[in-house]
């Protein structure tokens, strides 16, 4: 029997221990492919310049395994005829970055959708915070754009900041032993600010402050600021609206040499500031106004002609006899272009020695004025109209309310005239809706406040017949002004001026905005000629009028419209239903009023065009700062509608759904506007989702729906002022 000799084995007989360490240690250091690709990806986009092969690629991101780094050998060369890369020789590769920068706005989001707004148009472009740079929103930025992968939305990377647009926010300090910080509820920074203790200036705990950021470093998560300002403490009345206003980069402080450079205007009217101008003072005068307005920049006056039509005289103050160009007085009114009319106060954009006494159309006062003078028939047709510089003594200062009930009842101080002006007004609205103009009649929200600003009240202040009549006029006067300069004679070359314009509504918006109200059973027709348009859209108005989704109907319908704006390049008022229309009647709260009376001056003396481009500019300037204005109007309404309801937490109310986004449902109380946010958070019935084309949240099981317009019955769950945001929660 033949003995077998045992094997040793110790030798070849594998350690399976061991080998499953190196396995499991293998397996953990290999990444799933969606990793790799964007790991390949973040590599070359932070080093633009760098030349890669595929190992050093494999090395830089960690991969060992070798069949990894053959599958990043095989996605380098994807990347490549994706564009993304270029292979520089071969094997050799690197952002393929050839024609690929551009300039343009970056848009910083605290959520973290950042993204770049080409300069010269286009659709925004994606920027992953990695690649932001640091920079903040608004700034003007040199990007690389990265050559846009199959599938994927493009992106970018700031390489270079090229104009800080905004470095200064507003917040609540919170103040540690041995540093601070600034909570801020910008919608543009996530961050809150880091601030050393040095650099605090006075600031304490739950102050109100505005605070510069003097750098972010790379890397840090946190920008470093330092307080330039202490508002105050958080919850007071001046505070929240100086906040406010810091909040847009408007000014809540009139600086002291403006100050002073107005109060040295001498207040009487010689005989040298009379010549030259027509005489007014004889005229039966007058202004109507809200009852807290202390700036009457216009007036009216009537009288009968000997030709037997009317004299109607639409009386502007001279605010630019008095502000000079390049005045200390005009870069400032320049700067704001506009004044600003919060809940509870006014930010004027010209001292108030100016806007309030010297410009302002006081009764029983010479004034010096910019006037309209326009010749019509009862019939209210323009046969012929005048501009020019006048001089005019104001009989009497009405309310809105005391003209009304002169309307109303007949009785009253100068009836014949304000009547006569009352039955004009009515004429030329006839022939302006006749002709197209669209009749967007919304009511205000008003408060009534009380000493400390604490809102006691809601009320909606809505447009009456004496309102309307001031409007017709005042329309009317715009109007002939930019026909005065715009409408010239075929051959002859226009000149430069400020016009006002609205551009047609964007088709598709239409049709979106005319599909949604079938559900209310209305039909509009989204397309046809322009006066098909707006005659179905007055039609649609007239419809709703009364009925419970009429605000929301106009909402929407003005949201389907373009936004006005000033510009040097007239293509008339849509709205309007003007071939030609500008701003003029009101010099003291807006700039670009003041522009068209200097050009009108200028004109009328023979001086040559001025500059389209740099006109141009300022125009876009006086646009922009209107529509800071008007966020930081609507900020304050929001901020005193949060506090009104702040008292009223668990109380129940109906409202309709105001509007319908991807984190919840905003909803309108019937009673007092206020609107307020059911979060989707708290909709724990279902999983809903954002059906953008049809403004609607809907369940996926269940298939329950939240519609923009749909009627629902909400409980108050929170009030944020520091948010000025309303939580409701659905009432069962």
């Amino acid at each position: 029997m033949k003995i077998k000799k045992k094997k040793d084995l110790t030798a070849t007989k594998p350690n399976r221990k061991n080998d499953k360490k190196q396995k499991k240690a293998s397996r953990s250091k290999r990444m799933k492919k969606e990793a790799i690709v964007q790991a390949v990806l973040n590599t070359f986009q932070l080093n633009p310049k760098a030349v890669y092969n595929y190992k050093q690629l494999s090395k830089s991101i960690g991969i060992e395994a070798q069949v990894q780094k053959l599958y990043v050998s095989d996605l380098l060369y994807e990347l490549t005829c994706d564009g993304i890369l270029a292979e520089v020789e071969p094997g050799r590769f690197r952002l393929n970055s050839l024609g690929t920068v551009a300039v343009g706005i970056f848009q910083r989001r605290s959520n973290g959708r950042n993204a770049f707004l080409p300069e010269d148009g286009g659709e925004p472009i994606r920027v992953a915070e990695r690649n932001s740079h640091h920079a903040m929103d608004g700034d003007k930025v040199r990007v690389q754009l990265f050559a846009r992968r199959r599938g994927a939305e493009p992106e970018a990377e700031v390489m270079e900041v090229l104009e800080n647009k905004k470095s200064t926010f507003v917040g609540r300090l919170q103040i540690a032993k041995d540093y601070a910080f600034l909570v801020t509820e910008d919608k543009t920074l996530s961050n809150d600010i880091f601030i050393p203790r040095e650099h605090l200036h006075g600031g304490r705990n739950n102050d109100k402050a505005v605070v510069r950021i003097i750098e972010w470093p790379e890397g840090a998560k946190n920008p470093l600021g330092e307080v330039i300002d202490i508002l105050g403490k958080a919850g007071d009345n001046d505070t929240e609206m100086h906040a406010i206003l810091a909040e847009f980069g408007l000014p809540y402080t009139y600086p002291e040499k403006v100050e002073k450079a107005a109060n040295r205007i001498p207040t009487e009217i010689t005989d040298e500031d009379r010549a030259g101008r027509e005489d007014f003072r004889d005229v039966v005068t007058f202004t109507i106004d809200p009852k807290d307005a202390k700036d009457f920049d216009d007036a009216l006056s009537l009288r009968k002609l000997e030709n037997g039509l009317w004299e109607v005289g639409v009386h502007i103050a001279d605010v630019t006899h008095y502000v000079k160009p390049g005045s200390v007085i005009d870069k400032e009114a320049y700067e704001r272009a506009t004044s600003v009319y919060l809940v509870d106060r006014t930010i004027p954009m010209l001292p108030e020695s100016l806007c309030n006494n010297l410009c302002s159309l006081r009764p029983n006062e010479e004034k010096l004025t910019f006037s309209v003078v326009l010749e019509m028939n009862d019939e209210a047709e323009v046969l012929a109209s005048r501009i020019g510089r006048t001089i005019i003594e104001s009989n009497r200062r009405f309310t809105y309310e005391e003209a009304q009930a002169i309307i109303e009842t007949g009785q009253g101080d100068y009836k014949d005239e304000i009547l006569t002006l009352h039955h004009l007004a009515q004429q030329l609205r006839k022939i302006r809706f006749a002709s197209g103009s669209i009749d967007f009649d919304r009511y205000e929200v008003k408060f009534e406040i009380d000493e400390k600003g604490r809102p006691l009240n809601v009320y909606f202040k809505e447009s009456k017949e004496a309102n309307k009549l001031i409007e017709e006029f005042m329309l009317m006067a715009n109007r002939v002004v930019a026909e005065s300069i715009g409408k010239q004679p075929k051959g002859r070359t226009k000149k430069t001026f400020v016009y006002r314009i609205h551009e047609q509504p964007d088709p598709e918006k239409m049709k979106s905005f005319a599909e949604f109200i079938r559900r209310f059973g209305y039909k509009l027709k989204a397309d046809g000629s322009k006066s098909e348009l707006t005659k179905g859209i007055n039609n649609l108005l007239d419809k709703a009028q009364g009925k419970p989704e009429e605000n929301l109907i106009e909402t929407l319908a003005i949201r389907s419209m373009q936004k006005a704006r000033y510009s040097t390049e007239n293509i008339g008022h849509y709205g309007l239903a003007f071939p030609y229309y500008s701003h003029f009647t009101s010099p003291i709260r807006r700039y670009p009023d003041m522009m068209a009376h200097r050009l009108l001056e200028r004109y009328a003396t023979g001086g040559r065009s001025v500059e389209k481009d740099r006109y141009e500019e300022f125009c876009d300037h006086c646009s922009q700062m209107e529509q800071i204005a008007a966020n930081a109007e609507r900020a304050s309404v929001k901020y005193k509608q949060v506090e009104f309801m702040s008292d009223k937490i668990g109380r129940v109310y109906d409202g309709v759904i105001s509007g319908v986004t991807e984190w919840g449902l905003y909803v309108e109380l019937n009673e007092n506007k206020c609107e307020g946010l059911v979060p989707i958070r708290d909709l724990d019935d279902d999983f809903y989702a954002f059906d953008e084309e049809n403004y609607a949240l809907v369940g996926r099981r269940r298939k329950r729906t939240y519609r923009l317009g749909d009627p629902l019955t909400v409980k108050i769950a929170q009030a944020n002022l520091e948010r000025k945001q309303l939580d409701f929660v659905i009432a069962e």
